[in-house]
C-alpha cells in the first residue's frame, strides 16, 4: 500500500454535535497490513485509526486479553447448487480478499479455529438469497467471546444475494471476505441488530474481479460497541462497488464505520452513501470514508457521501470523508458530509396539514432513510428495518 499523504480530514466538537472539519492527519492505517497480530502495537487511543474508539469497551479485543470462550450460533440457509463448508485455518482460499489492517482484525485472523466458506459456482444465478444467521447466546450470564472468519466466493458470471443477520449478545471479532470472479454480481446485506451489551468488531474485505459488481448494505442498530471496517479492492478493470449503510445510534451506544475503497485498477467505479440518525445522551457515531485513486487507476469514477440526523441533545457525530488522488486522468471524484437536526420547515409543512408532531417527526426520519432501505431489494428485510426504525422513534418520544 502506498504511503498516505497528509491531506485535510478530521472533526471537531461543537456543543453536543461533532461535524466534519479540516485536519492535517490522514485517516489511513498507520501500521502496514499483516496477518500477524505481533506486527501491530497495542493501541492506546492516540493513534489516528483508534482516536474515536473507546478501547475500554472492546472487552479486551484490542490488547489480546479477550480469551475465546465459544462460538456464536451460526446457521446458513442456501439454495441448491451453493456449497457451504467448514474448513480449518490452513485452507488456501482464506485471506485472499484482504489482509488485516488493525490489531483486532489480526487477532481475529490469528485466533479462529474454523472458518465458513460459501461458494457459488460460476455461471450460477441464484433466485433466492443465501441467509446467514449469527446469534450470540450468553453462558452463565456472560457474553461468549468469539473469533470468526467467513468467506463468500462467487465464480465468474455468478449472481447472488447474501443476508447476514447478527442478533443476541456476544463479544465478536471477525473477518469476512467476499471474492468475486470476473463478471460476477454480489449483493451483501449485513444487519447488526445486537442486544444492548454486545461488542462487534469486524473487517469486511471485498476483492472484485474484472467487470464484476459488488453491493454492500450495512445496517447497524444495536450493540454497546460496533466497529466495522468495510474495504473494497479491484482485481481487474471495469468493476464497480456500491457501499451503502444506515445506522441508528441510541443513548450510550458507540457505532463506528470505517470504509476504504482502493482504486488500483483502471476504469472502475465506486459509490459510497451512509446515513445515520442519533438520539440520547452519549450516543456516538463515527464515519470514516477513505478513497484512494492510485496512479494506474485511470478512468476512475467515485463519490462518497455521509449524512447524519441528530434527533436529541447529547449525541455526537464524527464524520471524516477523505479522498486521495494520484492521477488526473479520471472521470470524476468527490465527497460530501453533513450533520444537522430536523429542518423546522419540513416539520412545519407537515404539521400545518394536520399531521401531529410525533408523526411528522417519524415521516421525516423514514424519508431520510428510504433511499438506502430501497437498495436492499429484499422485501422482508426492508419491512423489518422500517419497523425497527419506527420502534426506535417510538422509544425516543415515549
Amino acid at each position: 500500500m502506498a504511503d498516505a499523504q497528509k491531506i485535510p480530514a478530521g472533526s471537531t466538537a461543537a456543543g453536543s454535535i461533532a461535524v466534519a472539519a479540516e485536519s492535517t492527519v490522514a485517516t489511513r492505517m498507520s501500521a502496514p497490513p499483516s496477518f500477524d497480530v505481533a506486527d501491530f502495537p497495542v493501541p492506546h487511543g492516540r493513534e489516528e485509526e483508534w482516536r474515536f474508539t473507546p478501547l475500554e469497551r472492546t472487552r479486551g479485543l484490542h490488547d489480546g486479553s479477550a480469551t475465546a470462550t465459544g462460538d456464536p450460533q451460526t446457521a446458513i440457509t442456501a439454495p441448491d447448487g451453493v456449497t457451504v463448508e467448514t474448513v480449518g485455518r490452513d485452507d488456501a482460499r482464506l485471506g485472499r480478499a484482504g489482509t488485516p489492517v488493525d490489531r483486532i482484525a489480526a487477532q481475529a485472523y490469528s485466533s479462529f479455529e474454523k472458518a465458513t466458506v460459501v461458494t457459488v459456482p460460476k455461471d450460477t444465478q441464484l433466485t433466492e438469497p443465501i441467509r446467514v444467521s449469527v446469534h450470540g447466546e450468553p453462558r452463565n450470564g456472560e457474553a461468549v467471546v468469539s473469533y470468526g472468519h467467513q468467506l463468500i466466493e462467487l465464480g465468474a458470471f455468478a449472481e447472488a444475494v447474501v443476508v447476514i443477520d447478527h442478533t443476541g449478545d456476544a463479544v465478536l471479532a471477525e473477518n469476512t471476505e467476499y471474492v468475486l470472479g470476473d463478471g460476477a454480481k454480489l449483493t451483501v446485506v449485513s444487519v447488526q441488530d445486537w442486544a444492548d451489551g454486545a461488542v462487534h468488531v469486524a473487517q469486511q474485505s471485498a476483492l472484485i474481479g474484472r467487470d464484476a459488481s459488488f453491493k454492500s448494505v450495512i445496517v447497524t442498530f444495536g450493540g454497546d460497541l460496533v466497529r466495522l471496517h468495510p474495504r473494497a479492492q479491484y482485481a481487474g478493470p471495469g468493476a464497480e462497488a456500491e457501499l451503502y449503510g444506515l445506522y441508528f445510534t441510541d443513548a450510550g451506544q458507540h457505532q463506528e464505520h470505517r470504509l476504504f475503497v482502493d482504486h488500483d485498477a483502471p476504469h472502475c467505479r465506486s459509490n459510497v452513501a451512509y446515513k445515520g440518525a442519533l438520539q440520547g445522551a452519549d450516543a456516538h457515531a463515527v464515519w470514516i470514508g477513505d478513497v484512494l485513486i492510485r496512479k494506474r487507476a485511470e478512468g476512475t469514477d467515485t463519490y462518497e457521501l455521509n449524512r447524519n440526523l441528530v434527533l436529541t441533545d447529547g449525541a455526537r457525530v464524527d464524520s471524516v470523508p477523505n479522498l486521495e488522488i494520484e492521477t488526473g486522468e479520471i472521470v470524476g471524484a468527490g465527497h460530501a458530509s453533513a450533520t444537522g437536526r430536523f429542518e423546522d420547515e419540513q416539520l412545519f409543512y407537515l404539521m400545518a396539514r394536520g399531521i401531529p408532531a410525533d408523526e411528522a417527526r417519524r415521516l421525516v426520519v423514514r424519508g431520510f432513510f428510504a433511499e438506502l432501505v430501497q437498495q436492499i431489494g429484499i422485501e422482508d428485510v426492508e419491512q423489518r428495518l422500517i419497523e425497527k426504525i419506527e420502534a426506535e422513534l417510538e422509544a425516543s418520544v415515549a
